[in-house]
């Protein structure tokens, strides 16, 4: 006799239309809760950025809100070190999901925080560069002497790490001591300008360039034009002008005999042992040399150094991080032509 009961019926399933409804509801749910996030968010940032209209006591840019963090090292003295990294250009740099940030108004603003603290007595500015803009490059450099001119005692230690190249190097001129790393490349004293010219190219492709300008000289360096002989002697006129800036720089900061300087500022790199022979530096070292000097230059027994850090909420980032779908998040942008002190290899 056979016990095995039978087999349950299955239960009916769902209809199509049941499970279109589903979807579309949970869509739904969906959708009227990102609206409630979002406008939660909006009235935040917008409650936020209202309130701090009335919570600055300074003004921001003269007096920047940076927060300080212990670095290295102990003291009742204190010394900021700030970084200048990269190529020296006013240019915003950001990643899709970073936060835009403009170098040179970075460091800027670190300077300008050392300097409203009367407990920092030194800077420590760590060069790692090929250069960059010519006026970016002097900004940095007049902000350097704006701080040790700001009160007595204030000193400006320069340590240059593996790059300190033309604007680099003008940017290091702002120190009371220079330190270079034994393995330090430096120099490229000059300037420099660059521009592709596409004439040849254009003609076998068919391209036709229309250009209407005002005056002869409005289109220099059109690259779809032959470049002109005077208008190349304006450039080098403008260049050499700039040139003899730089060269000024030095020879008011380094104790060089001018006709010595011209041979070395010619564009060339050189090596630490070169430099500081050639006194284009004061000392080889390392980071313990740093702080020691600094500490002897303060007339201290040792320094407590900090550095600064711009603290970025999630409503600020959430208001300047870039938009996925935004062609500026993907593309970059197109070289111009521009007077620079940098080292282009």
């Amino acid at each position: 006799m056979n016990l095995t009961p039978p087999p349950l019926p299955e239960p009916p399933k769902p209809k199509r239309n049941t499970l279109l409804w589903i979807l579309v509801i949970l869509l739904g749910v969906l959708l009227v809760g990102s609206l409630f996030v979002i406008a939660g968010l909006s009235a935040a940032v917008k409650d936020k950025f209202a309130s701090r209209k009335h919570t600055h006591e300074h003004a921001v840019d003269e007096y920047p809100d940076l927060s300080e963090v212990w670095s290295y090292g102990d003291g009742d003295v204190k010394a900021a070190r700030i970084a200048v990294e990269g190529v020296i250009l006013r240019e915003t740099q950001s990643g899709l999901f970073s936060t835009p940030v403009n170098m040179v108004d970075s460091v800027l603003a670190q300077i300008r925080a050392a300097q409203a603290d009367d407990d920092v007595m030194a800077l420590i500015v760590e060069v790692d560069s090929p250069g960059g803009g010519i006026t970016a490059s002097d900004e940095i450099y007049r902000a350097l002497l704006g701080f040790r001119e700001s009160a007595e005692g204030r000193v400006v230690v320069v340590f240059m790490r593996d790059l300190a190249a033309s604007g680099g190097y003008y940017v290091a001129m702002g120190g009371d001591w220079l330190v270079a790393q034994p393995t330090t490349v430096l120099g490229s004293i000059g300037v420099i300008m660059q521009s592709l010219n596409m004439k040849g190219l254009s003609e076998k492709i068919g391209i036709t360039d229309v250009t209407i300008k005002s005056g002869a000289n409005k289109d220099l360096l059109n690259p779809f034009t032959d470049v002109d002989p005077a208008q190349r002697a304006l450039l080098q006129e403008m260049i050499d002008a700039m040139y003899e800036h730089f060269l000024g720089i030095v020879k008011e900061n380094r104790d060089i005999p001018e006709a010595e300087l011209r041979k070395l500022a010619d564009g060339r790199l050189f090596v630490a042992p070169q430099a500081l022979d050639l006194n284009l530096v004061d000392q080889i070292g390392y980071w313990d040399d740093v702080l020691a000097k600094t500490a002897e230059l303060l007339d201290v027994e040792s320094v407590k150094v900090i550095r600064y850090e711009q603290e970025i909420d999630f409503f600020t980032w959430l208001m300047t991080v870039r938009s996925p779908i935004s062609p500026n998040a993907w593309l970059p942008s197109l070289p111009r032509p521009r007077f620079l002190y940098l080292w282009t290899p």
